[in-house]
């Protein structure tokens, strides 16, 4: 073995050796011979820049301009030379507030987003709310692989016991949703379809179909809402759901930006975005906003009752107003179903942290003096049938407003509802009651974004496509043209309407059909559909009248054989109405003499006929277009 002074004597020598080599090296490169009377330029070397740094600034800023577009350009993140791509269509929730339901299908797969309903305008007689038509999804059946939903707000969820009378399919979505589905299907003897429930782990993608889907947590004015993340092999498709960007919601879990960006960075096909409140500018305020509201309020009305009245979803602005109740030391008492229902639900999952002992029956009310009452209900939208409503006019079995009660509507009319938001005001105050309402500026605030907020999210997605969603033409447009001001093209950018189904991949986004859609009424007193005949009949009756004729005809003789029975509503006033049943006999007798053989001997063809004269007559004279019932007995 080789003692330590033997290795370091080798190692000179070879140090030795090398260092010798380089140096003859070096002096035959010295000593190459140089064309006589040329200078050889010296080779210029390039700038340094593989350490994320170089000297020549104009170089920098080339490469640094460069790195800029191609972040931005979302044409360097997708696949390219795929063909394949994916169909989107909804089937409402475009052109109209409300009945969000959307289907995303690939050759072989389809899922369905969300399954909301929406409520009837003042023509539609005895309806109590109105579901998607689901045509197109039974035509498709056998692709659709699950529902999934992004928040339980009634315009998302509302359907759902409709549809899943007709198709059976899993549903997937976050804790409080689908318990807030489970609690429609008890009411609708469906408890046992609640096997079909898949409670899903935000930020985990799982696969559904042909799609991998991950929900991310957004705020919004309801608690537990998600954004959805839909990946297949055409690309992936961010599809917001509702949403407001709130930094400091009420649970304190904002929005998951992260998530967003992750996708952004991968590179996004298509973004499908709430439009709601695209008008908004600014920044839509956060929900803690009402919070100093009401506590000027509830310190104002300390020795008086306090009736509380918002949306029954919103059980962060309820959560607000109890904790405020309850540091006065008041005892909460909850009137209305779908309150009731809701805040039962929140603090049964968790969401909610109240003691049983915090809460009082109705019937207990009046036990307690109205310093120690605070009352959350529904009604904040005048419903005809709601709680507040109710007490307002006396007509409810414990609860009766009484001069000095404190009334807060926390919440912002619908469009439409208006009408009945100002006449519910009239009643509480004709009782005595103080109201606050627009009188406290934040009272209420949004859950939808506002153009910032939009901007936001079109900046961290940077989207290929936008499609944006949820709201009326007006609401759609606006934000189209803040996704173009955030850089996505024109050309890239398409506004859908319901039934629309457009077709996208990499390369290409372009309409490629349209399916039937349209809306079912639905009667909620009997949970049963509605057929359309019947709504047009009773427009007609309420908008143009309604005429019925009994008559005794001779065919033989060609006239009537006795006096004609016609009554009429919403015609003629009743001093014209003997007058008018005169016109209509001395018609039917001049029809009967002037009609053809064959429809004189068919008694439904005679009606018929008759129906037509009788109509044009009201059409000439009266200018109105009367339901018109004849009844013909031949003899």
């Amino acid at each position: 073995m080789e003692n330590s002074n033997d290795q370091q004597q080798k190692a000179v020598a070879v140090e030795s050796t090398n260092t010798k080599n380089n140096t003859n090296s070096n002096t035959k490169e010295n000593t190459t011979e140089k064309p006589k009377g040329k200078t050889v330029p010296q080779k210029k070397k390039p700038p340094v820049s593989g350490n994320g740094w170089t000297n020549d600034t104009k170089k920098a800023f080339e490469i640094n301009e460069k790195i800029q577009k191609d972040r931005l350009n979302p044409h360097n993140k997708l696949n390219l030379k795929t063909n394949a791509n994916v169909k989107i269509t909804p089937l409402g929730g475009l052109g109209e507030i409300g009945g969000n339901m959307m289907v995303i299908e690939t050759d072989k797969s389809a899922i369905i987003i969300d399954v909301g309903m929406s409520f009837p305008d003042d023509s539609m007689h005895g309806v109590d709310i109105l579901i998607p038509d689901f045509t197109y999804l039974r035509q498709i059946r056998s692709k659709l692989a699950g529902v999934c939903i992004t928040h339980a707000h009634e315009d998302h969820i509302g359907a759902m016991p409709y549809f899943f009378k007709e198709i059976q399919i899993p549903i997937y979505g976050s804790p409080l949703p689908l318990e807030m589905i489970g609690a429609k299907f008890d009411e609708h003897k469906m408890k046992h379809h609640r096997s079909y429930f898949r409670a899903v782990q935000k930020r985990k993608p799982i696969r559904i179909g042909d799609f991998e889907v991950e929900w991310m947590h957004i705020t919004h004015s309801i608690i537990d809402c998600s954004s959805l993340a839909i990946t297949c092999e055409a690309g992936t498709i961010i599809h917001t759901g509702d949403f407001k960007i709130d930094h400091t919601p009420i649970d304190n879990y904002p929005t998951d930006f992260h998530r967003f960006a992750h996708y952004g960075e991968k590179g996004v096909l298509a973004l499908l975005s709430d439009s709601t409140n695209s008008h908004g500018t600014g920044f839509t305020k956060t929900e803690r906003s009402v919070g100093p509201t009401f506590d000027r309020i509830f310190s104002e009305a300390s020795k008086n009752r306090i009736i509380m009245s918002t949306f029954s979803s919103n059980l962060h602005r309820v959560a607000q107003a109890i904790d405020r109740g309850i540091a006065q030391g008041r005892k909460v008492c909850v009137i209305g179903r779908s309150m009731e229902k809701n805040i039962d639900v929140a603090i049964n999952m968790g969401y909610l942290k109240y003691k049983k002992a915090d809460f009082i029956d109705a019937h207990e009310v009046n036990k307690y003096p109205d310093s120690q009452v605070l009352i959350v209900t529904t009604g904040s939208q005048g419903e005809p049938m709601s709680a507040l409503f109710r007490m307002s006019i006396h007509e409810h079995r414990h609860i009766k407003i009484k001069p000095g009660d404190q009334i807060v509507l926390s919440a912002k009319a619908i469009p439409g509802n208006e009408g009945s938001v100002s006449e519910i005001i009239n009643q509480l105050l004709k009782a005595g009651a103080k109201v606050a309402y627009q009188n406290y500026p934040d009272i209420h605030v949004s859950g939808h974004a506002s153009m910032e907020e939009q901007k936001l999210i079109l900046r961290l997605v940077k989207p290929k496509f936008f499609l944006p969603i949820h709201g009326e033409y007006n609401h759609v447009l606006k934000h189209s043209e803040t996704g173009i001001a955030c850089g996505v093209l024109e050309r890239n950018i398409h506004i859908l309407s319901d039934g629309e189904q457009v077709e996208i991949n990499p390369k290409y986004m372009k309409k490629v059909k349209s399916v039937k859609t349209g809306k079912v009424y639905i009667d909620n007193q009997r949970n049963r559909k509605i057929a359309n005949d019947v709504v047009l009949d009773r427009q007609t009756m309420a908008n143009e009248g309604f005429v019925m004729i009994v008559a005794q005809v001779s065919i033989s003789e060609r006239k009537v054989a006795a006096p004609a029975r016609v009554t009429s509503y919403g015609l003629v006033d009743v001093k014209s109405e003997k007058y008018f049943a005169k016109e209509i006999e001395d018609m039917l007798d001049q029809h009967l003499s002037h009609v053809k053989e064959g429809i004189l001997e068919n008694t439904k063809a005679l009606e018929d006929d008759l129906r037509k004269t009788v109509r044009k007559h009201c059409i000439r004279k009266y200018r109105k277009y009367p339901m018109i019932v004849p009844t013909i007995i031949a003899q």
